[in-house]
């Protein structure tokens, strides 16, 4: 059963709900409560309340919910808005070309405000549980400031790696806070590390405690993957004024970073408290039905309610009419996907290849019922998200209400082995990466697939290698792979080598000389299911009673505006500050070196 934020009505009129005009929109500032810090924040109920709220800001409708988590983390090497090719707002946000004054963003309530409402909400929530509240390790209090502490860690993080400086505030605003410049991401990353620590040591591991009995709520094993990522993150390379390289603050050197991220993630596999699901196709049904339960791979969600998140609006596998799936409307799901090369990439035998691409939509339905019908060879659509595997039958009309796995155990094993390659070398990565393996094969394959190819990463290079082939393998549809390419220092290199493939494949030369032009297809015995033929490489000889189908649709400027034509992604790797925040900074804030070419 989804996770409900229940806020007392107090509370809603006064700290979480009510904000001054202070003169700027994204420093809007709560009211005082009416009912009293000292009250609110010596007591569990009433301050598991105001926690609650600091997630309200991710369910906004221009927040996460309806922007930021449709177009971040777009495009790459393996994801692409399937519209980027599109002259339009939408498309600028996702091939490198993003002005401040971009019509789908430059709003006042734009995911920018929305989030530093949730950090401010956060800083109330922080203070008065330091001031009135006593909290301790296993108690209900220290668990509510370890969330709180968590939850800002999430919102800055968010803003750092979509925006890279950002204005940062760790109290409460008050008049002299209300303008200010931007702030050095490598202070943010510092106090945020240091803010995880602090919140590892108040919260419990998954189901140790009735408050982390849900993946809903904060627990040891996020935080410390969570500090594990930032850790990586801020060792790794990305866009500075003076150009793409690592920082240069000694105390987020590699050597220290990695150390951090490897222990931590250490400390979460040791712990026993997660884990992967059996299998991966499994992982993503648990997901679509809306299992909560903690101690599984989701390390944390956001939680989204009945009639706000947009995951499957956005992201679902496509449903052209109200079907026996979903009542959501016409044209649901589907405004993203795979880029048509990552299927051929998988190995035939990985399990995760099916799963995650998806060439086929749900089309008209006919006799109350829809069928599955081909689509074509550069669009294909992220099967990880399905209305088809939901429990229960979305019928708002723009909201599905599932929510966004934002941390997986999977990436604490990723982590460990890239780091620990690093430190310690490719004999300790190897028991990670077999592990991530494992899970992908079945067990007739392991001994070649999992065992006999890892065992051949005898150098850092190759296995370090084989580590970002996995993390493609892994989380193609999360939009994770952005800012992996960027700490990696990959990000125009990988985009020009997926632009190489595309061509490849539409000539079928190279590498994809013997990816099939043809498909052939049927209906099951339920007559709404594809039978196909030709996805697999080599299958060219025409199956008796199947329909063919061209599957050579890849046009010239499909891959070509993987990013625009004359920008560089690496001196594009952030967002511009909109607009409307820019003119509402009294000077403090400006756009200049985002917006080289």
């Amino acid at each position: 059963m989804k996770y409900k934020v229940i806020i007392a009505g107090l509370l809603v009129s006064g700290l979480l709900a009510s904000c001054q005009d202070l003169g700027d929109e994204y420093f809007d500032t709560p009211a005082q409560s009416t009912l009293g810090d000292e009250i609110i924040f010596s007591n569990a109920e009433l301050a598991q309340g105001a926690v609650d709220g600091i997630k309200i800001s991710f369910g906004e409708e221009q927040s996460y919910r309806g922007r930021l988590l449709a177009y971040q983390g777009l495009n790459t090497d393996t994801e692409w808005l399937l519209a980027s090719s599109s002259d339009n707002a939408k498309s600028d946000l996702v091939i490198y070309n993003a002005k401040p004054d971009n019509t789908e963003m430059n709003s006042p309530k734009n995911a920018w405000a929305m989030m530093y409402e949730g950090i401010e909400r956060a800083n109330l929530c922080i203070r008065g549980l330091r001031t009135y509240g006593d909290p301790k390790p296993n108690s209900a209090l220290g668990q509510l400031l370890g969330e709180a502490l968590t939850l800002r860690a999430i919102y800055y993080a968010d803003l750092v790696r979509n925006w890279g400086d950002v204005p940062v505030r760790f109290e409460p605003v008050v008049t002299a806070t209300i303008y200010i410049p931007k702030t050095s991401r490598d202070e943010i990353y510092k106090q945020l590390i240091a803010d995880l620590d602090e919140a590892s040591d108040l919260v419990a591991w998954p189901n140790a405690s009735s408050a982390t009995a849900t993946t809903e709520r904060v627990n040891k094993a996020f935080v410390k993957g969570l500090r594990a990522r930032l850790a990586m993150m801020a060792s790794g390379y990305q866009q500075y004024p003076d150009g793409v390289r690592r920082s240069k603050d000694p105390e987020l050197s590699v050597a220290n970073m990695y150390k951090l991220a490897l222990d931590e993630c250490r400390s979460v596999i040791n712990s026993g408290s997660a884990h992967l699901e059996p299998t991966f196709e499994g992982l993503w049904r648990k997901y679509n039905q809306e299992i909560l339960t903690a101690g599984g791979e989701s390390l944390w969600e956001i939680p989204f309610g009945p009639t706000r998140g947009r995951m499957l609006y956005t992201l679902a596998v496509r449903h052209d009419a109200v079907d026996q799936f979903q009542g959501m409307g016409t044209n649901k799901g589907g405004a993203n996907g795979p880029l048509p090369f990552v299927y051929y990439d998988y190995d035939q035998a990985d399990t995760r290849r099916d799963v995650t691409c998806v060439p086929y939509k749900w089309g008209p339905v006919t006799n109350g019922k829809a069928k599955q019908e081909l689509t074509d060879l550069q669009t294909w659509y992220f099967g990880k998200y399905r209305f088809e595997w939901m429990n229960r039958f979305v019928s708002a009309p723009n909201d599905d209400g599932v929510n966004k796995i934002y941390m997986r155990y999977a990436e604490v094993l990723l982590i460990a082995a890239e780091a620990a390659n690093e430190l310690e070398g490719p004999a300790s990565a190897s028991v990670y990466l077999k592990e991530i393996r494992r899970r992908a094969f079945a067990s007739g394959s392991q001994a070649v697939k999992v065992d006999a190819y890892v065992d051949a990463l005898t150098s850092k290079e190759a296995m370090m290698n084989a580590i970002i082939e996995e993390n493609k393998y892994e989380f193609t549809g999360e939009m994770e792979r952005k800012y992996a390419l960027i700490r990696w220092n990959l990000l125009k290199t990988k985009l020009d080598e997926a632009k190489e493939k595309m061509t490849n494949l539409k000539a079928r030369t190279g590498s994809y000389q013997d990816v099939p032009s043809t498909l052939y297809y049927k209906y099951k015995d339920d007559g709404v299911t594809l039978d196909i033929y030709g996805l697999n490489r080599g299958e060219t000889l025409a199956p008796t009673g199947f329909t063919s189908k061209a599957w050579d649709k890849l046009e010239d400027n499909k891959i070509s505006t993987l990013y625009k034509l004359g920008v560089d992604p690496d001196k594009r790797q952030f967002w511009p500050i909109w607009q409307t925040f820019i003119d509402g900074s009294n000077g403090q804030l400006t756009n200049d070196w985002v917006l080289g070419n």
